[in-house]
C-alpha cells in the first residue's frame, strides 16, 4: 500500500503551529485574521510548487487542483478548514488541510497516475469564533445560508465579514464555488475531538454521518429582593427554579439512550449580585443523538418540564435544530477498504460536533475520516494527535483517493 512521508507531514503541522502561535503551545487563528491570511499564503505557495491550478471563489474558500489525466472526469476533494478558536490547538481543522496537502505532495513527488483531478480546499470560517455562524462558507454554498446575511455579521469590534473579506484579498469570483456536478466527491480528515477513538484502542474512525440536534433556551422568571431580609418560603429565587429545571432534565434524559449526550454550557443570571435573589435566569440546553427517535423523545422531556417551578414561572424556545447527516455509502465504503487494506484498527462511528462535510452532504457525495483526539482534548491548548496518528489518517486519505480514482 502507498504511504505519505510521516517527517514531511509533522514539517507541515509545525509550520501551521506559528500561524497564531499563542506561547502556550495552542493557537489563535480567527477567520480572516493576519494569522489566517498568513496560513492561507502558505498554503498558496506549497500547492503551486507542486503545480496546482489556484482559485478562490467569493466566500474566500481556497481551491488548488492538480490535473488528472482526463481532466473531463469529475475532482475528488479533500479539505477542512484553518480557522481555530480562541486558544484553540494545532489540529482542529488544519489537520485535514495538511494531510491533503501531503497527500497531493506524495502523488506529484512519487508520479502516482491518476485519473481525475484532484482538489485540496480550505474552507473560510468554519469555527465561527470571530464571525456568527459556524459553517458559514460551507452553509452558504449549500443553500443553508443567505449570502448577503453573512457579508453582514460582524465581529466583537464592529467589522462585518464581507469588510474583513474584502480587505484580506481573498474575495473570489462566485464562479469558482465548488460545483458538484465537476465533483465525484469530497473526504475531509479530521481529530475526533473526543475520547471515543483512544479509549478503544483503534486508529481510525470510518465516519458515517453526523448526529441530529436539538438546542434550547430556557428562562426563568422570579423576583428580585434583598438578601437578608426575604424570608426563604416567600421567595422567588429564578436560579434555584433553573437548578431543579436541570435537575428534572438530568433526571428524565438519562432514562433515554446511553448514547445520547447533553449539556447546558451557558447560563445568564440577572442581577448576578451576591446580595440580591436572582429575578431572571436564561441557560442552554444542547442535546445530540444520530437516532432521530431519540431526538423526539429529547423534545418530549423538553415539553413536558413543568411551567412553574420554585413559585418562578419556566418557558423555554427552540434556538436551532439539525436533523442526522448520514454519509454517502460508496464513499464510507471507499474509506473502510483503504483502512482494511492499511490493516489499521478501526471503528464505525457518527461525528458529534459539526462540520462542513455535514453541509456539502446535501449536494454531492461525502464522508469523513477520523484520527484519535489525545485525552479527548479538543478547541483547547493541549489538543494533541500523535504524528504517527495522524500519518496514519494521511495514509488512509491517500488510497481513499486513489480507490475513487478507479472510478
Amino acid at each position: 500500500m502507498l504511504k505519505c512521508n510521516m517527517e514531511r507531514l509533522e514539517e507541515k503541522i509545525l509550520c501551521y503551529s506559528k500561524f497564531g502561535d499563542t506561547g502556550n503551545g495552542g493557537i489563535t487563528r480567527l477567520c480572516l485574521s493576519d494569522a489566517d491570511i498568513q496560513g492561507r499564503k502558505e498554503f498558496i505557495r506549497r500547492t503551486k510548487e507542486l503545480g496546482a491550478d489556484i482559485k478562490i471563489d467569493d466566500m474566500g474558500n481556497i481551491y488548488a487542483t492538480l490535473e488528472g489525466s482526463d481532466n473531463s472526469l469529475p475532482a475528488i476533494v479533500m479539505g477542512s478548514h484553518a480557522d481555530s478558536v480562541v486558544n484553540g490547538g494545532n489540529y482542529d481543522g488544519i489537520l485535514g488541510v495538511l494531510t491533503g496537502l501531503e497527500v497531493a505532495e506524495t502523488i506529484v513527488k512519487e508520479n502516482i497516475p491518476h485519473k481525475h483531478p484532484i482538489t485540496i480546499m480550505i474552507w473560510t470560517n468554519e469555527e465561527g469564533a470571530r464571525f456568527d455562524p459556524a459553517m458559514m462558507s460551507s452553509g452558504v454554498i449549500c443553500g443553508k445560508f443567505k449570502k448577503e446575511d453573512m457579508l453582514a455579521s460582524s465581529d466583537i469590534e464592529g467589522v462585518t465579514f464581507g469588510e474583513a473579506l474584502a480587505e484580506s484579498e481573498f474575495c473570489g469570483n462566485i464562479e469558482n464555488r465548488l460545483d458538484p456536478k465537476k465533483c465525484l466527491g469530497m473526504l475531509e480528515l479530521h481529530i475526533e475531538q473526543g475520547p471515543v477513538l483512544e479509549q478503544h484502542g483503534v486508529d481510525i474512525g470510518v465516519l458515517e454521518g453526523v448526529v441530529g440536534m436539538v438546542n434550547y433556551e430556557f428562562e426563568f422568571k422570579g423576583q428580585a429582593g434583598h438578601a437578608g431580609t426575604v424570608p426563604m418560603p416567600w421567595r422567588k429565587d429564578a436560579l434555584f427554579a433553573a437548578a431543579k429545571a436541570l435537575d428534572y432534565l438530568h433526571s428524565e434524559l438519562d432514562k433515554l439512550d446511553s448514547k445520547l449526550v447533553y449539556t447546558t454550557g451557558r447560563i445568564l443570571c440577572h442581577p448576578n449580585v451576591h446580595t440580591i435573589v436572582p429575578d431572571n435566569v436564561k441557560l442552554t440546553l444542547d442535546a445530540r443523538h444520530q437516532d432521530p427517535e431519540v431526538i423526539k423523545q429529547v423534545v418530549k422531556v423538553v415539553e413536558n418540564i413543568p411551567k412553574e417551578l420554585a413559585k418562578c414561572n419556566v418557558s423555554y424556545k427552540e434556538l436551532w435544530a439539525r436533523n442526522t447527516v448520514n454519509f454517502n455509502k460508496e464513499l464510507v465504503d471507499a474509506v473502510q477498504k483503504s483502512v482494511d487494506a492499511l490493516g489499521y484498527s478501526n471503528m464505525r462511528m457518527y461525528s458529534g460536533p459539526g462540520h462542513d462535510a455535514q453541509y456539502v452532504a446535501d449536494i454531492m457525495p461525502t464522508t469523513m475520516i477520523f484520527v484519535p483526539s489525545d485525552g479527548g482534548h479538543s478547541h483547547c491548548e493541549i489538543e494533541h494527535t500523535s504524528i504517527e496518528n495522524c500519518w496514519k489518517g494521511s495514509n488512509v486519505l491517500l488510497n481513499t483517493v486513489l480507490e475513487l480514482d478507479k472510478k
